[in-house]
């Protein structure tokens, strides 16, 4: 829909207000503004022309309006501007970069307050001002204005950039140039488009209860998964790429194989449930599993009982009925009553891989059909740009006779080495000649294997090798002891981003809806982002480390992904120190701060370093430098 209400701001001799009020459908309405006083105006025969023509066409035009103080030109019932447009913003005079930069933050914290929800403001460059790649060539960040950075502070992203095209505008003469009638070089011009970003929230963990045998429990959900729990991208309604690409895998492979879905169990295994777990490296997987534990709660049998007014929404995460390990000689209720439940533990499975033993040793298991389960996982793990601590997987299992083993493993690999690398490469740009290529590699067992992709889908220049899934055959039943089994693991979040070129995971758990407008239902089409060139912010960190308690990096990567709400994208470790005196051990950390979806501003991220710091000595018992 075409904006409706635009507003120009440090407008020199309204050339550019003539030139687009030309353009315009009438209904849309234009409100051109500028610093300058009437009189400043008067003795400008260009101006005074534009003007009237302005004034014929209905404009509106307002004088002394300061672009930093847009709430203090503007009644309440006349601000909500679909558009604002500031075309080569300037200090005037020799003015350095810092202090066009602050021009800039005030303007945009400035138009925080009289734009639409959905509104955008466009802001003109001079080639190389803006510092964002974008620019051709790009400056130095310190030496830019640093526009993406400037815009967080009023709550903004950069969602498009695009040359700016006088031809665009016929008329349009720049002034302004070190306060004088001049033209600014506007060759190589950038048109900067941002729009509002979601704003931080303080996303805190969620109480939620299951019921063990007859007894209530509730846990807290890890702080570092909150947002990420129960969120139905798999469920009928949803078009999230993560659905499409599983219902493509799964229906392509159905045309070669009979299919039988199964429905996902709950995603929380008790403690006892783990000592079945015998197929592939589930060992490995337990150990980066989020363990939780439990507290007795009878708030939930008072709620049905109208002993309280517990509020519904307390009970949000909804959990099929779980059996705890029994202790010897006793049934669950009189455990539960003897609070011997009172250390339980449960964990968030890590791979569908450990719900295999259920489903091949169930009486009703058909050989030669793929059995298939679909649903969300969870894993500790450093953080990189394609590791995880929550994504989908899918998961194939296949049985055969054992006699026709080599024949079926193979059959199974070729159909998904083709359904893979043809889903890989729909999006290349016609005449292409990049393509992404799925290879299968020997597990050091020598009979597993791991589903390796080689991708250009992240740029032309970048080959990047991603393992998005492993084989395994080791899995036995001690029911069909006469068959052979193959189980396919494929992470869909790492698949969805190959196939969409989503370059950033954390995008695929936004809240943001303008990122599912890119998908429709069954549909795949090169992503484009509402959020371009984020700036980012690198900070330091040194602890001394207690001789008593061993260092868990996986478990520092993890606490500083909570704290910093995932927008830590990188921890470099620099260096270990040893003081020679007293022998103890320092370590030295490099983190960067990033957002791929939101603004984030330097100060938010002076706060979350500082929580850092305080969360690693109370979590991880090392003493902050």
């Amino acid at each position: 829909m075409a904006p409706r209400r635009l507003l120009l701001v440090g407008e020199g001799n309204f050339s550019f207000a003539v030139a687009l009020n030309q353009t315009l459908d009438p209904r849309t309405s234009l409100t051109a503004t500028c610093l300058q006083r009437p009189a400043d105006l008067a003795q400008d025969p260009v101006a005074q022309e534009n003007l009237q023509r302005l004034r014929e066409r209905g404009a509106e035009i307002r004088f002394g309006v300061d672009c930093t103080q847009l709430v203090d030109a503007f009644e309440l019932q006349d601000r909500e501007f679909d558009r604002i447009y500031f075309n080569f913003p300037h200090c005037g005079r020799k003015a350095g970069v810092a202090k066009n930069r602050e021009l800039l933050a005030k303007f945009f914290q400035s138009c925080a307050d009289v734009l639409a929800e959905e509104g955008e403001v466009h802001v003109a460059l001079c080639k190389g001002q803006g510092g964002t790649p974008a620019d051709k060539p790009m400056r130095e960040w310190h030496n830019s204005w640093q526009v993406v950075a400037m815009a967080a502070l009023g709550g903004f992203i950069l969602s498009d950039v695009h040359p700016f095209s006088c031809e665009a505008v016929p008329g349009y003469k720049c002034t302004g140039y070190r306060s004088q009638d001049k033209s600014f070089h506007v060759e190589g011009a950038l048109n900067h488009i941002f729009t509002r970003s979601l704003a931080f929230e303080d996303l805190q963990p969620r109480i939620s209860r299951i019921k063990l045998s007859d007894q209530w429990f509730s846990f807290l959900e890890p702080e570092v998964l909150a947002g990420k729990l129960n969120r139905g991208f798999l469920e009928a309604p949803s078009c999230h790429p993560v659905k499409t690409i599983n219902e493509k895998l799964i229906g392509e492979l159905g045309k070669a194989f009979p299919l039988k879905r199964l429905t996902c169990p709950s995603p929380l295994l008790p403690q006892g449930g783990t000592s079945v777990l015998t197929v592939g490296n589930c060992d490995v997987l337990l150990s980066s599993a989020f363990w939780i534990s439990l507290c007795e709660d009878n708030s939930y049998s008072e709620f049905l009982t109208g002993g309280t007014t517990q509020d519904t929404e307390d009970f949000l995460v909804s959990f099929s009925e779980l059996s705890l390990p029994r202790c010897p000689g006793r049934d669950s209720k009189e455990a539960a009553q003897e609070g011997m439940y009172d250390q339980a533990k449960i964990c968030l499975r890590p791979s569908l891989l450990v719900h295999v033993q259920v489903v091949i040793q169930a009486p009703d298991f058909l050989p030669g059909s793929l059995h298939i389960l679909s649903g969300p996982v969870f894993q500790k793990c450093l953080i990189s740009p394609f590791t995880m601590p929550a994504f989908h997987e899918t998961l194939f299992i296949l049985g055969f006779d054992k006699n026709l083993k080599d024949g079926c493993l193979q059959s199974l690999l070729d159909h998904l080495n083709g359904i893979l690398n043809s889903l890989l490469n729909q999006t290349l740009l016609e005449g292409s000649e990049l393509s992404s290529s799925v290879e299968f590699v020997f597990e050091p067992n020598g009979k597993d294997y791991m589903v390796n992709v080689k991708s250009h889908n992240f740029g032309s220049d970048c080959i990047k090798d991603l393992i998005i899934g492993s084989v395994t055959t080791s899995a036995t039943s001690i029911i069909h002891k006469d068959l052979c089994f193959v189980c396919v693991s494929v992470n869909l979040d790492l698949l969805a981003m190959l196939v969409w070129g989503i370059s950033d995971w954390r995008m695929l758990w936004t809240f943001d809806n303008r990122f599912l407008k890119n998908f429709s239902p069954g549909k795949i089409a090169p992503f484009k982002s509402y959020s371009l060139y984020p700036p980012y912010y690198v900070h330091d960190i040194s602890f001394w480390l207690d001789e008593k308690k061993s260092f868990d990096e996986v478990e520092f990567h993890t606490v500083a992904r909570a704290v910093s709400q995932d927008t830590v994208i990188s921890i470099q470790f620099l260096s270990r120190f040893q003081h020679p005196k007293t022998e103890q051990v320092s370590l030295c950390y490099r983190l960067t701060y990033q957002t791929c979806d939101k603004a984030l501003t330097q100060q938010q991220v002076a706060s979350m370093q500082s929580q850092l710091r305080k969360a690693i000595q109370q979590q991880l018992h090392v003493t902050p430098r």
